[in-house]
């Protein structure tokens, strides 16, 4: 199912739909040009072809309030007629494809040409092969098998190529499929809410056929087209298909089309399904994709790994993404140049790169030119014709060294360490109920300085239960006794609360014995309902006599209004309207109150304010939350105006004020505790009142009785943060926000002006890095702006889901600070790997090039350095970069964003070991012949027979590499190098491993490997040299780094030319990207310019004392509006209508806000 093309899924439906049209009273065909139709035109279509959407209910053969039957073999009958909800992925790459993209390596393809050309040529017997007069490099004996043997070279070199290269696809693919495993994990969670048999079920989003009546609801994203038949309120964000950035509002009579991969902003109500899978609109256009896919995907190959090219389920979670594919590509652009690491790896690899190249360049040129000069000039041989290829095989000789040199200093392992990191610590933070929707968002995580979490069911446990109330001038502590409330007032209570609630909320008897209840829907709604069974009585019969379906008009809840008001039809005719929201809010709307008798009487002004005094601040200070429950009586004539909300929602008689508690998750306080030490400030934002606020984020830790720390309420931050014109000011933000521990009352645009304030703050030295959680709908920018979003996954609307990094499956706050560790972990595992790559290359290379230089062959030969470069790269980036975390890692503070990627104890270490390395092995290649007394090595013509003097540079060379590994475990100076070794079996296993293949290698490698065996005193000595490596890493540690003045700059040239790299996307952003490549040399150049000012100013403002904080702060506005510029020239989701007319036509926040740009 899951390979065939959207072509032949199509041509198939097709096919299906004219043998079985008859079945139902319309095809499919009919049903999707109907869902092509907007607003008037469609009410109009339908009118004239079906009558009304109950026609159209039966011609599908169901019912709009019992839904479809659900009978196995009508569901299949659907989806064979219909097709499934369900849209073909594109097809994974074959792993020959990997192969061939991981042949396309440069280095790699110079070294299979150097090993093909040196085939041919050991093939190719000359006439003047034996001629005297040809010179050899330096005499020597040369057997005739041996020369026959002359092919092993180039052979083995292909063969350790193929290795490499199977090795790279064999990650590719691993990771691809990880990818796709994460991807159907996050589907396979997406349930839909529909109607079967009468019953309300929740279902996979891809099990849902035509005919099917879906219940939607505020947060949801539309899973198939439908058409609207009962709701209220209903309001649909379109942006996603249309472009067009305002809500529009749906009704039966005026706009009944409700599309897929919309998002529900406000309101509730029914959908009939009438196109689902690659019949819906979203299907389309994802067809209209495939069809142009193919050339896509040579240009996006990087893309496509990085959006996790997944099967699509009329994937809500995919879906907005889905607009159109120059909008994926360009996301996952964005998710490519975001990640810091990745930048400043990049940085790296390419310097060490460069250093390779002009080394290897260098050998090959001594090589030549000391083999001319001393054949030609010192020993006047002439050039003869006939000793040409002899004299060509020697220059291809000298080639494959300086490959090999490159090869060597190459660190191409360093990209494959961070994917195995990234990808090994993803799949493992998916049990610490993290499931990581971008890579980087785990690394990022690891820099975090502040996390902006909300209250309701992250800090707390999401759980309310009424436990105060005050009702009929009685302020009650616990629950009171149903017999002592008056029974009018009762009746209005269970009234207002069972009808003006969403009927999809309940509260349904637990699930095993002495369990509490489940509560379903929302949690506040299900206190509300518990409050009711609690009084003894029962809102279901309320509800079975007043359906959904005769509610007359419904006020559903948004965060404007901060309440919800539902009018229904009294049997006189007259209408009522029950009322529920925060209670100061509510309570300003309400003149009367009941008192004790069930009578309303006067509520003034001054009542309000003693009974805000005496009774809602009391229960704030209890951390509970307060709801008003009121209601108004309207005439039946003249009608209200109800769309005159101001009017309607006023005037109320308040029935009663309850306090909610929602207790803190047991966990939390001691989560919040590890955060703080490891330098990460909490701070809780949140729309309830400020005191139950306040009360929480005390029991929380967020707070500290005594502390100097700000508090405030939605309207005073804003007051605080806007001049007199009304503009946010950055200034002002700075002012606030390093104080600010609870902001209250929140509205989402407070959030969000919070997170950027911070993220764009250059009031502290390093930039900070900020988390955020959401669960709901409006919590969409915040989540997008923050440099990791973290959406709630049980509690979270598919709009948060969809806008977010990384979602928490069990909303639990104690998961964030693992995924902290997750992250903190994959940078110290990049650094481990740095430091062991990095001391291997050094020596290495020059190795490498001074064999070369002084005794005319490398030392390591040309497979042997592929062995080592397999052992570096490879086998080590799976080693160190699956470290498990520590809690240590909580120890520190984060690492900041220009902190170099080498540090100075790094440096030392890379530094100290590879002198050590050096001293070794060249002690080996001039003197190791006495010391062993063995033939020396050295100087040994083209062809001859592996000498047991290399050997031993060879193995001594690798059991160094391999002791180093360990050392390499510890990159912050640390003694012990073996803590914790045995709770990583990866790396134990690869250690053995190597050594194994090492003894096979060196025993038995023979002519392809140029080893000879070695004697066991041989091997003592070789691994006891090795040993000696740990040794020597204590007497390393015992070096004081701040004595090493020196090495500073060794570790902070890397941060200079990194930062660029960074601000650099932010330039690049605006720029299409094959303007990118010519550009990149000027702004780095200009930025060096524009570094150097900066730097000189600095040190003169140091030299003068004066303030330094004005040159920093004028590079940092520099800085900070290239990024606006960025912001604003590149929406990160253009849909595809748009995108399609004019992607420059619409303004930035109607494309969903642009995702952060250059921030990690």
């Amino acid at each position: 199912m899951g390979d065939m093309t959207n072509s032949d899924f199509y041509s198939k439906n097709q096919r299906n739909e004219s043998s079985h049209g008859g079945e139902f009273g319309c095809t499919m065909e009919e049903l999707r040009s109907l869902m092509e139709l907007r607003g008037t035109e469609a009410v109009v279509k339908i009118k004239e072809t079906y009558g009304d959407t109950e026609a159209i209910c039966r011609r599908l053969k169901t019912s709009p309030v019992e839904g479809l039957p659900g009978t196995a073999p009508d569901l299949e009958k659907r989806k064979q007629i219909f097709g499934q909800n369900f849209i073909p992925p594109k097809k994974p790459k074959t792993f020959l494809q990997l192969v061939w993209e991981a042949l396309q390596d440069v280095t790699l393809i110079i070294l299979e040409i150097a090993a093909i050309i040196s085939l041919g040529l050991s093939f190719y017997h000359p006439p003047g092969e034996g001629n005297e007069g040809c010179a050899t490099a330096q005499g020597g004996a040369e057997d005739e098998g041996e020369a026959e043997a002359g092919w092993i070279e180039g052979a083995a070199i292909l063969l350790s190529v193929i290795c490499v290269v199977l090795v790279t696809a064999f990650n590719d693919w691993s990771k691809e499929k990880q990818f796709r495993g994460l991807q159907s994990r996050i589907e396979q969670e997406q349930k839909f809410t529909v109607v079967r048999a009468g019953q309300v079920v929740q279902i996979p989003v891809a099990e849902i056929v035509v005919g099917d009546i879906a219940q939607v609801k505020y947060g949801d994203l539309l899973p198939a087209d439908g058409l609207f038949i009962q709701g209220n309120d209903l309001k649909i964000d379109e942006s996603s298909l249309t472009g067009e950035s305002d809500q529009v509002r749906k009704s039966v009579d005026k706009d009944p089309m409700l599309l897929s991969g919309t998002h529900v902003m406000e309101g509730s109500g029914r959908m009939l399904v009438t196109a689902v899978g690659v019949n819906s609109q979203t299907g389309i256009i994802f067809t209209l994709l495939g069809a142009g896919g193919e050339e896509e995907e040579k240009k996006d190959k990087k893309a496509k790994q990085q959006d996790g090219a997944a099967a699509m389920e009329m994937q809500p979670l995919k879906s907005a993404e889905g607009g159109d594919a120059d909008d994926r590509k360009k996301a996952s652009m964005h998710k490519k140049e975001k990640s810091v690491l990745q930048g400043k790896l990049t940085k790296l690899a390419v310097q060490i790169g460069k250093a390779g190249l002009v080394m290897s360049a260098i050998t090959v040129i001594i090589l030549v030119l000391y083999f001319t000069v001393d054949t030609f000039v010192v020993n006047k041989k002439p050039w003869l014709p006939e000793c040409t290829p002899v004299y060509v095989q020697y220059f291809v000789k000298f080639f494959i060294i300086g490959v090999t040199v490159l090869v060597v200093a190459v660190p191409e392992g360093l990209p494959l360490a961070v994917t195995i990191s990234l990808a090994y610590s993803v799949k493992k933070m998916m049990k610490d109920n993290n499931l990581v929707r971008h890579l980087d968002a785990c690394e990022t995580m690891g820099n975090a300085t502040a996390i902006c979490s909300d209250k309701t069911g992250t800090l707390t446990t999401n759980r309310m239960t009424v436990v105060q109330a005050y009702v009929g001038d009685v302020h009650y502590k616990e629950i009171p006794d149903p017999s002592s409330i008056n029974t009018k007032t009762m009746e209005l209570l269970v009234n207002a609360i069972a009808i003006n609630s969403a009927y999809t909320t309940k509260i349904l008897p637990p699930e095993k014995e002495g369990a509490l209840p489940r509560q379903v829907g929302n949690k506040t709604e299900c206190g509300l309902l518990g409050f009711v069974l609690d009084l003894k009585q029962d809102y279901e019969p309320v509800r079975s006599q007043m359906p959904e379906e005769k509610l007359y008009k419904v006020y559903t809840f948004n965060s404007v209004r901060k309440s919800m008001s539902t009018v229904i039809k009294l049997p006189d005719e007259s209408f009522r309207m029950y009322s529920k929201g925060a209670s100061e809010i509510v309570l300003k709307k309400c003149c009367k109150i009941l008192n004790g008798a069930g009578e309303p009487r006067v509520f003034r002004p001054r009542d309000r304010d003693e009974m805000v005094k005496k009774v809602i601040e009391p229960m704030a200070c209890d951390g509970l939350r307060t709801i008003c429950v009121a209601y108004r009586d309207f005439p039946s004539s003249p009608e209200p105006d109800w769309d005159n909300e101001n009017d309607i929602l006023n005037d109320l008689t308040c029935i009663c004020v309850v306090g909610i508690e929602d207790p803190v998750r047991p966990e939390v306080p001691e989560a919040i505790r590890k955060c703080q030490r490891a330098g990460i400030t909490v701070r809780m934002v949140t729309g309830d009142n400020i005191n139950t606020a306040r009360a929480i984020a005390i029991k929380c830790g967020i707070i500290h009785p005594g502390e100097d720390f700000l508090c405030l309420e939605g309207k005073e931050f804003n007051r605080r943060i806007r001049n007199e014109k009304g503009e946010i000011e950055q200034e002002r933000i700075d002012k606030i926000w390093p104080k600010l521990r609870v902001l209250a009352r929140s509205s989402p645009t407070d959030k969000h002006t919070l997170v950027k304030g911070i993220i764009d703050s250059t009031h502290t030295e390093q930039r900070q890095v900020v988390a955020v959680t959401g669960d709901g709908t409006n919590d969409g920018p915040a989540l997008k702006k923050a440099d990791v979003g973290f959406a709630m996954g049980i509690a979270g609307t598919d709009v948060a889901k969809e806008a977010s990094d990384i979602i928490l499956t069990d909303d639990n706050f104690s998961s964030i600070v693992k995924a902290v560790m997750w992250g903190r972990n994959v940078y110290d595992s990049i650094s481990k790997f740095l430091q062991f790559q990095l001391t291997v290359n050094v020596v290495a290379v020059i190795v490498a090039f001074t064999g070369a230089c002084i005794t005319q062959d490398s030392p390591l030969k040309a497979v042997q350095m592929l062995w080592v470069n397999l052992i570096m790269d490879t086998f080590a980036s799976l080693a160190l970069a699956t470290e498990p975390p520590t809690e240590t890692l909580l120890l520190r503070k984060p690492y900041g964003r220009n902190k170099p990627l080498i540090s100075r104890t790094m440096m030392k270490n890379i530094l100290g070991h590879a002198v050590y390395q050096l001293a070794l092995i060249f002690t080996l290649l001039f003197v190791g012949e006495k010391m062993f007394q063995i033939d020396s090595g050295r100087n040994a013509p083209l062809h001859s027979p592996p000498s047991e003097h290399y050997t031993i540079i060879f193995n001594t060379f690798v059991m160094m590499q391999l002791f180093n590994e360990i050392n390499a475990r510890k990159i912050h100076g640390e003694r012990n190098v073996f803590d914790g070794i045995f709770r990583n079996p990866i790396f134990c296993t690869i250690v053995l491993g190597t050594f194994a293949i090492q003894i096979v290698i060196v025993q038995f490698g023979g002519k392809p490997f140029s080893c000879s065996p070695l004697q066991l005193d041989q091997w003592m000595w070789c691994i006891f040299i090795g040993l000696g490596e740990l040794v020597w890493g204590q007497v390393i540690a015992t070096i004081p780094t701040s004595r090493l003045k020196f090495l500073k700059e060794a570790g902070r040239l890397t941060q200079k030319e990194e930062i660029p790299e960074e601000e650099l996307n932010e330039d690049v952003e605006e720029i299409d990207h094959a303007e990118r490549e010519l550009r990149r040399g000027q702004i780095l150049w200009f930025r060096g310019l524009n570094r150097i000012q900066t730097q000189i100013e600095v040190v003169n403002t140091f030299k003068s004392g004066a303030s330094f904080q004005g040159a920093l702060r004028r590079q940092s506005s520099v800085t900070s509006q290239s990024q606006d510029v960025a912001n604003l020239s590149s929406p990160s989701r253009v849909s595809l209508s748009n995108a399609l007319s004019s992607p420059t036509s619409l303004p930035p926040a109607a494309a969903g806000h642009p995702r952060r740009e250059g921030v990690p």
